[in-house]
């Protein structure tokens, strides 16, 4: 054999041996025919092997890396684009061929791999964002998974992705569905705009009982699905099926819907991250090749605490383990709306107060950064927002000592309006000494639906009711010579669809009504900001 020949002879070899796996692309038909491009990694040794299984509408050319990663650690890789997506045939239908409706293509696709001779019947999925919505669903689907890595993904959609508070979260579905070159489905999200049948499909919490398997959720307290990920892990922990129950795993960090040390205006200490890559490979490990390597021994709930960023003696901005969620016994401490723009624990013996302000639809409160996907996201100073009339911010004193935060945030709401219907914006806000006004977390609430979501409730203009803001989850603790706030408005545009104020649900060929808007406090109107306290030992 002459050099050259076994030069090449040698690197073949050498090719050979270094090539993790063998893809095939099948065309996998679907229950109603429709052919979805399914990429299959094999390792070079025949034989049955547990799966690692994706679905993405991001198109699994994309996937490659992923997939030939797993296959070196002893995995088949399965990899899909969804219905409408990419190299799959027919037409988008976004998340709607995940789950238990009508298109059940991932139900079908795990069922063809545990047919395959290649599968030993251990099916995990994995996945952030859209890869994580598409696992949720086709865990309440009906068959078992091994176990999941499930990221940033939304346990329902009406009030978590389409709607929040009853309200469209307008930048991030009219965004996003259009990146996908989906405006059919954005009309098709505008039909729904109550909890009706169509999202009752789409709801995983209520199939907690019917999912069996165990899973690490990873999300963050600025991310567009913060609460999402929160549910997807309490619902399981606590009232899962099979596996499921009691052997979930839930990290929470200061982050927006990626892994970052500044998150909008705010930049976190060094220990902003997490290396979770480790964690995962030991629970995929245990689950799917019976490694005892005391994974499931470790704390279920990983947290983040966020303080003070400026203050490097300030407590929070730290890393803390828990056994459940919330972490720990709180207490629903009440911050009552005082006439003078205060918060304070005591309620004002006045029986009676109000103010108000105009809202003027087609002058909306902009933006100004939260919890958004394709818009600034994270946390930014808000007093370019207080500055305005139609905005009111409610401040404790200075605190004298820190104030711990940690649990489900709300805005209870006495409120009346002179339109048929309106909207009530609620930010949580860390005042620091300088003034900045640093948002925490925020919420919405459409008045016509403050009785619940499935059925529009108006209020008589003139009419007292009662609302109740969800301000989701967070960890904080507030330092001494902060303020605690909240700032009230009844807009925030384009993260929430405008409230057109005449009952209609969008403001499209409607002509816009400005609304006098009233909050009511006092204690006949006890409107306050419910925050979880610690308890005290």
């Amino acid at each position: 054999m002459n050099r050259l020949v076994k030069f090449h002879f040698i690197l073949a070899l050498l090719l050979v041996v270094a090539l993790p796996s063998f893809a095939e692309r099948i065309m996998l038909p679907m229950a109603d025919g429709t052919q979805l491009a399914t990429d299959v990694y094999l390792p070079k040794e025949p034989g049955q092997y547990p799966v690692i299984f994706a679905r993405t509408p991001y198109n699994i050319d994309g996937m490659k890396s992923t997939a030939e990663g797993f296959v070196k650690e002893g995995y088949v890789a399965v990899m899909q684009d969804t219905r409408g997506s990419h190299n799959s045939k027919g037409t988008y239908i976004a998340f709607n061929g995940d789950g238990w409706g009508e298109h059940q293509d991932g139900l079908v696709t795990l069922r063809w791999i545990r047919a395959q001779e290649w599968s030993n019947g251990k099916v995990t999925t994995l996945g952030a964002s859209a890869l994580g919505i598409t696992q949720v669903r086709l865990a309440g689907a009906g068959d078992p998974l091994t176990c999941q890595f499930i990221q940033v993904a939304a346990s329902k959609d009406y009030g978590q992705m389409s709607y929040q508070g009853g309200v469209l979260r307008k930048a991030l579905i009219e965004g996003w569905l259009t990146a996908q070159q989906a405006p059919h489905m954005i009309e098709m999200t505008k039909q729904h705009p109550s909890y009706d049948s169509y999202w009752k499909e789409k709801n995983a919490e209520a199939q907690a009982a019917m999912i069996s398997a165990p899973a690490m959720h990873i999300g963050g307290w600025f991310d567009i699905f913060g609460q999402g990920t929160i549910n997807n892990f309490t619902t399981r922990q606590y009232g899962g099926g099979g596996n499921s129950k009691g052997n979930q795993k839930l990290i929470m960090g200061p982050w927006a819907h990626g892994i970052s040390q500044k998150v909008g205006e705010l930049t976190f200490p060094d220990n902003y991250t997490f290396k979770y890559t480790n964690l995962r490979n030991r629970f995929f490990d245990y689950w799917n090749k019976d490694g005892q390597n005391g994974v499931m021994e470790d704390a279920p709930v990983n947290y983040y605490t966020m303080g003070d960023v400026d203050d490097p003696e300030a407590p929070g901005n730290e890393w803390r383990t828990a056994q459940d969620w919330p972490p720990f016994p709180t207490e629903e401490t009440a911050y009552y709306l005082l006439k003078d723009k205060g918060l304070s624990t005591e309620i004002n013996s006045t029986k009676n107060s109000s103010v108000g302000y105009l809202y003027d639809p087609s002058d909306p409160v902009p933006t100004h950064g939260g919890a958004n996907l394709l818009l600034p996201a994270g946390s930014f100073d808000q007093r370019k927002q207080d500055a305005r009339d139609d905005v009111l911010t409610f401040m404790t004193p200075v605190l004298k000592e820190a104030v711990e935060v940690t649990g489900a945030i709300r805005l209870k709401l006495y409120v009346s309006s002179s339109a048929i219907d309106t909207d009530f914006t609620a930010k949580l806000l860390d005042v620091y000494p300088d003034g900045r006004q640093m948002l925490i977390t925020d919420g919405i609430q459409r008045v016509k639906f403050r009785n619940g979501f499935e059925q529009a409730d108006l209020l008589p203009p003139g009419a007292i009711g009662e609302l109740d803001i969800d301000l989701w989850n967070t960890s904080l603790i507030y330092n001494k010579g902060h303020r605690i706030a909240v700032q009230i408005s009844s807009s925030n545009y384009p993260r929430f669809e405008i409230n057109p104020n005449t009952g209609d649900d969008f403001p499209d060929g409607v002509e816009l009504v400005k609304a006098e808007n009233t909050l009511h406090f006092g204690s006949q109107h006890p409107s306050a900001l419910i925050l979880p306290i610690p308890t005290k030992q």
